[in-house]
């Protein structure tokens, strides 16, 4: 069989792990292989309503992406930051304000933070379902046989096996939520790649540390593939903010206001943020 090679692209060094005793929310973590059996199903359902009534959030492991592979995608994810110039961002720009698509590059400053502070985040959006007429930066093109097998993955051998928990755990069929979550049809499902920079010690100050304010998902589900940094923030029952920690090659996930509608309020959005990370 010949070999596949993949694109070479620059190898993105992410930071340490944070070491700061901070104060963590105790979430509970998914182990998705066992989902391939009923009793396993039914075992993490429980579990997984347990901490979306309690907590809202969860961690998953084992969902088939290996460490190499992962460390592959974030490289991928730091080529539409560290490899497009600015120029050619901006002619990829998404149309947020007018058509409400945000297909393309949401640029840094677009977002109010507080006090005249605007956010420091750039976001490259929707790079799943993609029409094949869809242009993309020009670092990024070679890359998207890995993306798309990496949404597909992400789509059909992570989000539908949670569906199913999802369902489970409402004493409902298996199928209830996968219904509502087809790739091929017209919808808001997406891969993101972000990247926070960092800010003045002047905006730090105006805006109490906050880098993206409080809100809740706008989506059914939420994957996050976890990075060292400690940034993001849950609103825990008792009204303080918790830390999410951090797990190699563990996603962190939770639900939106989708979810929300879909479960008729059962399985309800937890507020977060992402905040200044420790020194």
């Amino acid at each position: 069989m010949p070999s596949v090679t993949l694109p070479q692209i620059p190898h993105y060094e992410p930071a340490p792990p944070t070491k700061e005793p901070l104060e963590y929310a105790d979430l509970a973590v998914i182990d998705l292989s066992k989902a391939k059996t009923l009793e396993g199903r039914m075992e993490l359902a429980t579990q997984l309503r347990e901490a979306m009534t309690t907590i809202g959030f969860f961690y998953v492991i084992n969902h088939g992406l290996t460490v190499a592979q992962n460390a592959r995608m974030f490289d991928i994810a730091d080529v539409p930051f560290s490899q497009v110039p600015e120029n050619e961002k901006k002619a990829f720009q998404a149309d947020i304000k007018v058509i409400g698509s945000y297909q393309g590059y949401k640029l840094r400053q677009y977002w109010h933070i507080d006090a005249g502070v605007r956010d420091q985040i750039e976001n490259y959006y929707n790079i799943a379902r993609d029409d094949p007429k869809k242009q993309h930066p020009k670092a990024l093109v070679p890359l998207l046989p890995e993306i798309d097998a990496f949404a597909r993955l992400n789509h059909f051998d992570i989000l539908h096996p949670l569906l199913r928990l999802f369902a489970l755990g409402m004493e409902l069929p298996e199928d209830t939520f996968i219904k509502e979550h087809n790739l091929d049809a017209p919808g808001d499902s997406w891969v993101r790649f972000m990247k926070y920079y960092p800010r003045s010690e002047d905006d730090e100050i105006k805006t109490k540390n906050v880098w993206l304010k409080g809100h809740t998902d706008s989506g059914s589900v939420t994957i996050l593939w976890s990075q060292p940094v400690s940034a993001l923030q849950i609103l825990s029952p008792d009204g303080k903010w918790r830390w999410i920690s951090h797990i190699e090659n563990a996603l962190v996930v939770n639900a939106g206001d989708a979810m929300d509608a879909l479960s008729g309020g059962f399985y309800k959005p937890t507020i977060h943020r992402v905040v200044q990370p420790p020194p």
